[in-house]
């Protein structure tokens, strides 16, 4: 399991160790992953940097499936989407393959288009592509938005609304989202790594599609909060972005304004999460549990 210890790979986890399996959880400080995980004995942590053909080598031998929750959300020095997305992620494949294992799973995600000019969905897309090289085959695993304790975006919109007396709006909120409990993506993958999967290719997303003003309504209704809400043109955000993309603590980075630009929903021609059994939360069960 490479990025296991991550707002989902540390879920991932979990609902793997919940399923009886024998997980090796591989990153650059094993020593955290294995403080956000129970003590478990099946569960071991190793030092493997995904950006090293060595090192990722070593941590699949033996495996009989590789779980890749790598993600960059955004870009420094050396260490460019196109570095984690296409060339760690077709590394990791490949060394899977020669490794012999049975199953590859790449967690990508919805909108993921190799052909896009953002540079953070195209690498997404192109990843997806290399892998399928290096590993013939693989699991492609596209979530929608998720949602869960810590996230970065239900919380992000929670505090919002609680502090600021209009909300800002991605352009006119016309956006369509499907948000996905993450815990219910950490199952999905969970069971299709210990069962296998006929599909190469899932979307997950929610119960319910919104789009941006009505699930922020939502949040605002389900907190018991009134709000007012202000449209905001995307060159604004896109500004803001790249500003706050040099400034530690900024909450904001040009990836996530992209992807808020193209709707966020799950193909309903692509199996998904009832596909697998699992019952989609939707977001008001996931603030009760917040």
């Amino acid at each position: 399991m490479f990025g296991g210890s991550g707002f989902l790979g540390r879920r991932i986890v979990r609902h793997l160790l919940n399923h009886g399996l024998v997980v090796r959880s591989a990153s650059r400080h094993p020593g955290r992953a294995g403080r956000k995980q129970a003590h478990h004995e099946l569960f071991s942590a190793v030092k493997a940097d995904i950006l090293d053909r060595s090192q990722i080598a070593a941590a699949v031998s033996d495996a009989s499936t590789v779980v890749n929750a790598v993600s960059l959300y955004s870009e420094h020095g050396g260490v460019t989407f196109e570095r984690v997305h296409v060339e760690a992620a077709s590394q990791l494949a490949d060394a899977a393959r020669r490794a012999g294992a049975e199953r590859y799973i790449q967690i990508s995600g919805i909108g993921s288009d190799s052909r896009s000019r953002s540079s953070y969905i195209k690498a997404r897309g192109q990843g997806e592509e290399a892998v399928d090289v290096g590993f013939p085959g693989a699991t492609i695993v596209r979530p929608a938005v998720m949602t869960g304790r810590d996230d970065a975006f239900l919380t992000t919109i929670t505090r919002l609304l609680r502090i600021l007396p209009a909300y800002p709006l991605f352009g006119n909120g016309d956006t369509r989202l499907q948000p996905a409990s993450v815990e219910d993506v950490a199952e999905a993958i969970a069971r299709i790594a210990s069962a296998g999967a006929d599909a190469r290719l899932f979307e997950f997303g929610g119960p319910r599609v919104y789009t941006y003003r009505d699930l922020v309504l939502e949040v605002a209704r389900l907190l018991g909060i009134r709000t007012r809400l202000v449209p905001v043109p995307f060159v604004f955000w896109h500004a803001l972005a790249t500003f706050g993309e040099f400034v530690p603590g900024v909450p904001l980075t040009r990836n996530q304004v992209e992807l808020m630009q193209i709707d966020n929903v799950a193909d309903t021609r692509l199996p998904g999460l009832r596909d697998l059994g699992i019952e989609p939360h939707d977001i008001d069960q996931v603030l009760r549990s917040a």
